[in-house]
């Protein structure tokens, strides 16, 4: 995410009312009201930094998520969560400053607004959950890619050798390969030089997107209508009523996945340029552009996903073969996943890269190991970010082999995560910030919301958690 790249438009803000020399008028033109560089970002900067965030592999799992909940409940879900996400995202914009929303003191990241907002253990209780979410994502978008990279291999496979021959092949040595790749791309020191990475993510997600939606209208065409029932997937030889229900819990922790990016929201506040308007009402807007254009996207995907393949929709819409033909346009849709899974592993990890790196600089401030940095074009090596990034990846990797089921680590990681970084700390926050009179209506219908989204976040890790124990039961590890 290209934090405060762009041209200054210093013309448009007035100079800070401050004392400065003569020389150095035109530095502080340039420096915001916290002595850091002026920030340029906009209503439209903004947008675009949420959607490359929101619009990410969790598109592919909806179609098999609409399955489970059937054409009443499903679409009804995504609604739903749109909902909340926004509206909860409208009190986080509110954290971004302390005090008063123009000038009162900025928080850079999520952890700072709870710092400055509720303090002492929910600081702690937030870093952990932020940071143990960014890890999990690092390992799901390391399957994922592993996936994308297989089904390559096999549509190539299929359109040689015809539908009837498995082409099987293993997951292992695509995840070495991603890995490898970011041990590369996780040397560039910080959000300000991924910037390019970002752009070419959010290109990448529309691309192969667009192409699941267009073959999903094309199968429904060729179906002679839409497939797939008002309650989901019936019970019955396949499928027993707890399957049912786990899945059902599963598909709502897709859901959830599919739209998480609170944990990033303040970051991205943190480019746009300084009042008036105020940086939480430009940062409404655009959350509220980017939810909804997020949204018809989702509803489009997932419910012609579903139309298409009805109970057979498949866990992730581009590699679970419900679509054999054109095989080149897979392959094009499956090369665009793997591409924007590299830049999105990226804009994800900084943030705990950055965090640790703070941590050893301050203990160990004398330390040349963590000190000294050799610079070759944009990547800045020390042995010590060199050591500790790559041990990173590799751990992640690891983890990704031991666990290849790629719809039930995005159901689990959208459980844990939706609860506490979408609705319980911006409710929190927002309470403490504006003063809201405990039992007031206003707290009660708050509260009301906070403890619902609780008990849905906590159903949503039981049936992934439930689905990941049925596949450890028959998988070997290292084999898939």
């Amino acid at each position: 995410m290209g934090a405060h790249n762009g041209v200054n438009n210093m013309h448009e803000v007035a100079p800070m009312e401050v004392s400065v020399e003569a020389g150095n008028f035109q530095d502080a033109e340039r420096l915001d009201d916290d002595g850091r560089p002026r920030r340029t970002g906009t209503f439209w900067t903004a947008s675009a930094h949420i959607i490359t965030a929101v619009i990410g592999s969790g598109v592919l799992s909806l179609a098999w998520a609409i399955a489970q909940l059937g054409w009443v409940a499903g679409p009804a879900a995504m609604l739903l969560f749109a909902f909340v996400t926004y509206y909860t995202a409208t009190l986080l914009a509110e954290c971004y400053r302390t005090g008063d929303p123009e000038t009162g003191k900025r928080n850079y990241t999520y952890m700072d607004a709870v710092r400055s907002n509720l303090g002492g253990a929910k600081v702690v209780f937030c870093g952990v959950i932020q940071y143990a979410n960014l890890v999990g994502v690092a390992i799901g978008y390391t399957i994922a890619s592993s996936i994308s990279m297989r089904a390559i291999r096999r549509a190539d496979c299929f359109h040689t050798n015809g539908h009837a021959d498995p082409c099987k092949s293993s997951s292992t040595p695509y995840m070495i390969l991603f890995g490898v790749v970011q041990i590369l791309f996780s040397q560039i020191p910080d959000f300000d030089q991924i910037w390019w990475l970002s752009i070419v993510a959010a290109v990448m997600s529309f691309t192969y997107s667009s192409i699941g939606l267009s073959l999903g209208i094309a199968q429904t065409i060729s179906n002679g209508g839409f497939k797939g029932s008002l309650t989901g997937i019936s019970i019955g030889a396949d499928v027993t009523s707890t399957q049912k229900i786990w899945h059902s819990l599963q598909a709502f922790g897709d859901i959830a996945f599919a739209y998480s990016f609170s944990n990033i929201l303040i970051e991205i506040q943190d480019t746009i340029k300084a009042p008036p308007p105020s940086e939480a009402k430009v940062m409404q807007k655009a959350t509220r552009l980017s939810v909804a254009t997020t949204t018809i996207f989702y509803m489009l995907c997932g419910c012609m996903g579903y139309a298409a393949f009805g109970d057979e929709a498949p866990d992730n819409l581009l590699t679970g073969f419900g679509f054999y033909e054109p095989f080149w346009l897979l392959d094009i849709a499956n090369v665009a996943i793997v591409v924007h899974l590299v830049g999105a592993y990226q804009v994800f990890c900084q943030p705990i890269f950055a965090f640790v790196e703070r941590r050893a600089v301050a203990a160990w401030p004398d330390s040349a190991f963590i000190s000294r940095e050799l610079r070759v074009g944009p990547f800045a090596l020390s042995v010590f970010r060199l050591t500790w990034r790559s041990a990173f990846v590799c751990v992640t990797t690891v983890v990704a082999m031991l666990l290849p089921f790629f719809g039930n680590v995005v159901g689990f990681l959208g459980a844990v995560s939706f609860w506490p970084l979408t609705v319980y700390f911006p409710v929190e926050m927002y309470i403490k910030q504006r003063r809201v009179p405990r039992g007031s209506t206003k707290w009660i219908c708050l509260q009301t919301l906070s403890i619902t989204c609780l008990l849905v976040s906590i159903a949503a890790a039981a049936g992934s958690i439930a689905d990941v124990i049925d596949a450890l039961k028959v998988y070997r590890p290292f084999s898939g």
